[in-house]
């Protein structure tokens, strides 16, 4: 029993024997001017220490120092750059004795950091880097210094029993409630981190060790939160390390966005081979409700200069009244690659759904002042009216209006005495334009916006530091075809335009029957638009719009007007006839009808209309206001045909006669007016042709025969 108790009495009595030893001949508070030395010497700042240094022995063999500061320099705001309230060191016992301080590692509690940068643009960290320099040049003349001075320099007891003597070495440091502030006062913000921790565990070479951080943040209206843990291996000698079990979860608000979660996880981490990522993100945006999440395989070289991102998944649904169609549910498929030594991107995009739209292709991106971004885009099918629900807003629309109608009309005299001043138009901000370096094209197989129905669609268009460019458009369109070219110049606002477009072998009567709901007009176009311009804005492209349209339209038919019967009913009225009405339909056929439309500011007008048929020949000249929709236009139409191939009875005596007529009005609701009075004229003058040709055949002599066709042909002229 008694050697039972030896055995136990004599390791607790040599422990007790080696703690009262520490205590006695080794003083802790022989440091601080070892501390406060290095501190400025490797700083250039002052530190305080408040308080004696005091021993602990648990957890662990160490020391433990009071609330410490580190002072900024002057003419800064904050008192201090560092301050900590407690500062606990464990260090290794024996070396002590040998005055080598080997500190395995340093608590820090509450310490607070102080970074500030003043208007001049000084930093209070800058005092830092000026001592590192401050030093090395010390150190370099150092030899010289020796050399020149024999005499060794004097010294106090203190410092050479206390700083000279020892020698430090550090392992690590865990901090705890800790804090950042960051002010810049040149950029006018302000950033705050706040109960700011890390704890590292079980540290040792070649051992997987666990560590876990967690930080909370302010930055003027902004708040955000992360919180992570991994596991990390450091081989010897530090020049490797593998990480594991990495998981990373992160809040973020400001007065528009509420992230509640956004998380990043990887199974493992090693250099250059594949590691399994994962993230997912939920919250609200832009007034959106988000849900998303993914996955990635994950491979970074060890030289860390390419990362490939291969298998990257997308699935997400967005929620919201701004989204043409809520839910929307978005799913990705691609392949990523970032060269960090060229700074290039490339994206392959295997397929991108979002509800019925699909999308596959592939970009590269070079990162530069302005990047360069190079694509390729296809899609099988793209139905704008469905994705946007512009059929149920048309509908919608229409039901309001008519709902309407009645409270806008009774109330049309207050809106006379009180009218809404019109919105300001402003030209839109095309800044963004000159920061850009974009190329690609566009692939569409089948497309259909506002109703018009296209296949084959193939763009190519660039932007090139303001300049908007679409190289080529060509699609096929209602049984012919259709090709563009446009130009936008952005560099000074308002910017201009051109642009050109060439419609062949479309049928015109299906095309403004699905666009427009309209059915006026049938047949083959050919139409070559080229126009150009200044301004943006609705008013101004109207003001500034100049260019030529020239139209070309076969086998085809105007509805809503039948010639041949307005010519057969005016006629019966002037002679006195019965008018009789059979119910003929509303159409007049034409075999060609051509016409150059020109384009000026507001106006635009023709000279050269022409139209042909079996029964007719039309031509016309006029004008038109688009800014306020109106039209004065005379058609002159000539009758070569027979009034029985439109349904009617023949008139003879109109054949060769041209009548004109006259449309004028608004748009909306245009007024047709056959001039008769020419029409009456042309007739006289062709009987008193007859007449005067039958009657100076019988006349024989000359000057006697021109004064008589003088006579008679003056009344008409």
């Amino acid at each position: 029993m008694k050697k039972l108790f030896l055995f136990i009495a004599i390791p607790v009595v040599a422990i007790l024997g080696a703690i009262i030893a520490l205590v006695v001949l080794v003083n802790p508070n022989q440091f601080k001017p070892l501390i406060v030395e290095q501190a400025k010497t490797h700083t250039g700042l002052d530190l305080v220490i408040e308080g004696d240094i005091s021993w602990q022995f648990f957890p662990s063999i160490g020391f433990e120092l009071g609330q410490t500061e580190l002072r900024n320099p002057q003419g800064f705001e904050q008192l201090n750059m560092f301050k900590v309230d407690t500062v606990g060191i464990d260090v290794s016992v024996m070396p002590l004795f040998s005055q080598q301080l080997e500190i395995g590692n340093i608590t820090l509690d509450g310490a607070a950091f102080s970074l500030e940068t003043l208007k001049d643009g000084s930093k209070n960290i800058d005092a830092l880097t000026q001592a590192q320099t401050a030093q090395a040049t010390a150190t370099e003349s150092a030899p010289a210094a020796t050399t020149s001075d024999s005499k060794p320099a004097e010294s106090t007891p203190t410092e050479q029993s206390g700083a000279s003597a020892w020698t430090i070495n550090l392992a690590g440091v865990t901090v705890s409630n800790a804090s950042v502030e960051i002010q810049d006062k040149q950029a006018g913000t302000f950033t705050k981190l706040y109960d700011v921790s890390l704890n590292l565990s079980e540290f040792a070479v070649d051992t997987w060790t666990k560590v876990d951080f967690a930080a909370k943040g302010e930055a003027n209206k902004q708040k955000f939160a992360a919180s992570g843990d991994a596991e990390f291996k450091l081989a010897k000698g530090f020049q490797q390390y593998a990480l594991r079990n990495i998981n990373l979860d992160a809040s973020f608000s400001d007065p528009a966005t509420q992230i509640d979660s956004a998380k990043i996880g990887l199974e493992t981490f090693e250099f250059d081979k594949a590691n399994a990522l994962t993230y997912s993100v939920v919250g609200q945006a832009a007034g959106l409700d988000i849900d998303m999440k993914g996955a990635a395989s994950l491979t970074v070289d060890q030289a860390i200069s390419k990362v490939v991102m291969n298998q990257l998944t997308l699935d997400a649904t967005f929620k919201g009244d701004s989204l043409p169609q809520s839910p929307m549910k978005v799913d990705m498929a691609s392949d990523l690659s970032f060269d960090l030594t060229k700074n290039h991107l490339s994206f392959v995009l295997e397929k991108l759904t979002a509800n019925a739209l699909a999308f596959d292709g592939k970009a590269d991106i070079t990162l530069a002042d302005i990047p360069k971004v190079r694509f390729s885009l296809h899609s099988p099918n793209i139905d704008l009216d469905e994705f946007l629900g512009l059929g149920q807003a048309q509908e919608s629309k229409a039901s309001e209006t008519n709902s309407e109608a009645a409270p806008a009309n009774s109330e049309s005299k207050t809106a006379k005495t009180s009218p809404k001043k019109p919105a300001q138009e402003v030209e839109p901000d095309l800044s963004a334009l000159k920061t850009l370096d974009v190329m690609g094209d566009i692939t569409i197989d089948k497309f259909k916006a506002n109703n018009a129905k296209m296949q084959n669609v193939k763009a190519s268009f660039s932007v090139n530091r303001g300049i908007a460019e679409l190289k080529s458009f060509t699609s096929n369109l209602y049984q012919g075809s259709i090709s563009a070219t446009a130009r936008l110049d952005a560099r000074k606002s308002p910017a201009s335009y051109t642009a050109k477009k060439r419609i062949k072998g479309v049928k015109v009567l299906p095309l403004l029957q699905d666009v427009a709901n309209n059915d006026m007009l049938e047949g083959t176009g050919n139409i070559n638009v080229d126009v150009k311009g200044s301004s943006l804005t609705p008013t101004g492209i109207q003001k500034n719009l100049v260019g030529t349209i020239a139209i070309n339209f076969e086998d085809g038919a105007v509805h809503g007007i039948n010639v041949a019967q307005l010519i057969r009913e005016n006629y019966a009225k002037i002679k006195g006839q019965k008018v009789e009405s059979k119910g003929e339909v509303q159409k007049t056929d034409f075999s060609a009808m051509k016409a150059t439309l020109k384009l000026n500011k507001g106006n635009v007008s023709t000279n050269d209309l022409t139209m042909q048929s079996p029964l007719l020949r039309i031509r016309g000249n006029g004008a038109a206001n688009y800014l306020n929709q109106t039209v004065d236009f005379t058609v002159s139409t000539s009758i070569v045909g027979t009034l029985e191939g439109q349904g009617g009875k023949d008139i003879d005596e109109l054949k060769d006669v041209t009548i004109p007529i006259n449309v004028s009005g608004k748009w909306a609701e245009p007024k047709f007016k056959l001039v008769f009075d020419d029409v009456l004229k042309q007739k006289a003058q062709k009987e008193i042709d007859r007449g005067v040709e039958k009657l100076t055949d019988k006349i024989k002599d000359e000057e006697t025969k021109k004064a008589v066709d003088g006579l008679l042909k003056g009344l008409f002229n």
